[in-house]
């Protein structure tokens, strides 16, 4: 989701051309109105807090830009067993590397990859700039639980099915069928 002026909800971008030899070190924590935007485009009743902490630097002098992270959110979730609210504590940290779209490299452009890198550099974004917000606001989407449960919540089975194991149902799709033959004779 962007704002009415094409930004993401929680951007916080730097120029490449820009950063010192030794790189860039920074914080970034989202305002009362960016968390609110990101709860909502992430389905999460809130987010209370959102911090990260971060390290910009050129590879090989450029043009690629490697961006290492790590970030802490507050949030609210739903349990999807009870359907309560509840708090939970999301930290988790990333390494992306940026580059210049494929269509804006130039012939003859030394370009420095690391074949250890498991994705291809992510382009900078359409001003040309790496957007340190964005990312961490992507990896905080990755890294909500999808399924959350509030402590405590547990699945029950409905009366006369039994549980394969601790808090799961029955795998097989006809065991509750099963389970209302064998009471009916």
């Amino acid at each position: 989701m962007t704002t009415e002026a094409g930004m993401p909800e929680f951007s916080r971008q730097h120029a490449p051309d820009r950063l010192p030899p030794d790189g860039f070190i920074g914080t970034v924590e989202a305002t009362e109105a960016e968390r609110a935007a990101l709860a909502e485009r992430f389905g999460l009743p809130s987010i209370e807090s959102l911090t990260a902490e971060y390290h910009l630097k050129l590879v090989a002098g450029g043009p690629l830009v490697r961006l290492t992270a790590s970030f802490a959110a507050d949030v609210t979730q739903t349990c999807v067993v009870t359907l309560d609210p509840f708090a939970a504590r999301v930290e988790d940290s990333f390494e992306m590397l940026y580059g210049p779209a494929a269509d804006e490299y130039r012939p003859g452009q030394e370009i420095h990859l690391d074949v250890e890198a498991s994705d291809p550099p992510e382009p900078f974004d359409a001003a040309g700039m790496v957007d340190v917000g964005e990312a961490v606001a992507e990896h905080l989407a990755l890294a909500l639980d999808p399924f959350p449960r509030k402590p405590g919540a547990a699945v029950t089975a409905p009366k006369g099915v039994e549980l394969d194991g601790p808090d799961t149902l029955p795998n097989t799709p006809f065991s509750a069928l099963a389970a209302l033959q064998k009471k009916s004779h």
